[in-house]
């Protein structure tokens, strides 16, 4: 735990990380079960031609944006709230801290309460060991997240590898288990559900994520590195969680891989999924939001912050986060994406590609142009019926785009 991280300032040159440690870590944080209950979701509202068409949309669109937020991370140094301070303002900031910091506590507090509930369930355990389990996983899955970007990356250089073979065996199993693909293919759906609906959902499953994805890819070296480690990442990551997700609801009616595995026989394998898969992304999680805790209150006591955001998501997973992730998933997909539009558009727009150093900005406490493309890009995004996400983010960036130019009338005016 000898670096604090850099919470609030710039990452520099020296201290930059290579393609295969960017991505290890972006792999790991969207190694995800919750992705897979959602691909669960979709998988039993569409034929497997519909549900892989779904997935393939919504991940490039997730993939693509977080892949745009990652390239200026690159160029600045600097995380998605950092960057906040440019385009709400050093108070007007707090806004966007405490939107992505709500969103990754509430991930949290799933993850804490689904391995909770799993163990119970496969080890047949007393269910009064629930709450105990939940305590114990809210703070253990915090110590890397404490030691930093060093932690999580030698973490998940072993669990990637391991959760892939994994994947890759449940795959084998599963094609054995069937007379053959005609059998997936042919299913008709069970549920009902439009495909905006479903992009929706495949975007909510990580786009917080990929706006808060800044934290480790303003370590990327090269802008290459960034971009390719995130679309890796978000597209195929991601993208297969969704899919192992969907491929299990249809052949064993389980969406999670390790109740998959569980009913193909490999209990061992499936505790051990389940236990790399959730580390891997609650440590990301918690980082985040202590990433986003330190810029709220203007700390740099980033250890202290990740022991009080693990409490806070251990309080919601006792009290039942678990039972909200699809509403969770409409909600982040929502209202999420119009920050990364505001901040795109500021840095192309305003800063024309280069922000100044954080220390000696000179930044207005009230930023009113992003916070009002903001609040009309939400606006929209909730009213309209065909992918909210997408419309979120252009319509942030339009109209942001539109205030800035507007005003630069009217100084030339003035002039």
């Amino acid at each position: 735990m000898e670096t604090n991280d850099y919470p609030l300032t710039e990452v520099p040159k020296n201290d930059r990380k290579g393609l295969f440690s960017t991505s290890i870590v972006l792999l790991g944080f969207t190694f995800f079960t919750a992705t897979m209950f959602a691909g669960g979701k979709i998988g039993s509202a569409f034929s497997l031609g519909e549900m892989l068409l779904a997935v393939t949309i919504g991940n490039l669109l997730l993939g693509f944006y977080a892949a745009a937020l990652a390239y200026i991370a690159y160029k600045s140094g600097l995380n998605a709230v950092l960057m906040g301070r440019f385009c709400f303002g050093e108070k007007g900031s707090k806004l966007s801290d405490f939107i992505l910091g709500f969103t990754q506590i509430g991930w949290y507090a799933w993850g804490t309460a689904t391995i909770a509930i799993v163990l119970v369930k496969t080890l047949d355990l007393s269910p009064s060991l629930e709450t105990p389990l939940m305590i114990f996983f809210g703070f253990a899955f915090c110590i890397t997240a404490m030691i930093g970007y060093k932690g999580m990356d030698y973490l998940s250089r072993l669990a990637v590898p391991a959760m892939l073979l994994f994947i890759l065996i449940s795959f084998y199993k599963g094609m054995a288990d069937l007379s053959g693909l005609g059998d997936v293919f042919g299913q008709a759906p069970t549920t009902n559900m439009s495909m905006a609906t479903a992009i929706t959902i495949i975007i909510g499953t990580f786009v917080s994520g990929g706006t808060q994805a800044t934290n480790w890819s303003r370590f990327a070296k090269s802008g290459k590195v960034a971009i390719w480690a995130t679309l890796l990442a978000f597209v195929l990551g991601n993208g297969l969680m969704v899919v192992t997700g969907a491929l299990g609801s249809l052949i064993y009616q389980q969406a999670d891989i390790v109740d998959v595995m569980i009913a193909q026989g490999s209990i061992s394998l499936a505790i051990l999924m389940l236990f790399l898969n959730l580390w891997t992304t609650q440590d990301n999680t918690i980082y985040n939001f202590a990433v986003a805790g330190c810029n709220l209150v203007r700390t740099d006591k980033r250890r202290l912050v990740t022991v009080l955001g693990a409490a806070i998501g251990t309080v919601l997973a006792l009290g039942g986060m678990y039972n909200y992730l699809i509403p969770y998933l409409i909600l982040l997909g929502t209202f999420i994406p119009p920050l990364g539009g505001v901040i795109m558009a500021d840095f192309w727009v305003k800063y024309r590609g280069k922000y100044p150093a954080l220390d000696s900005a000179a930044l207005p406490n009230f930023n009113y142009s992003g916070l009002v493309a903001y609040g009309i890009a939400c606006a929209c995004a909730y009213l309209t019926p065909v992918l909210p996400p997408v419309i979120g983010v252009l319509v942030a960036a339009l109209v942001y785009g539109a205030l800035l130019s507007s005003q630069m009338k009217v100084k030339t005016a003035t002039i």
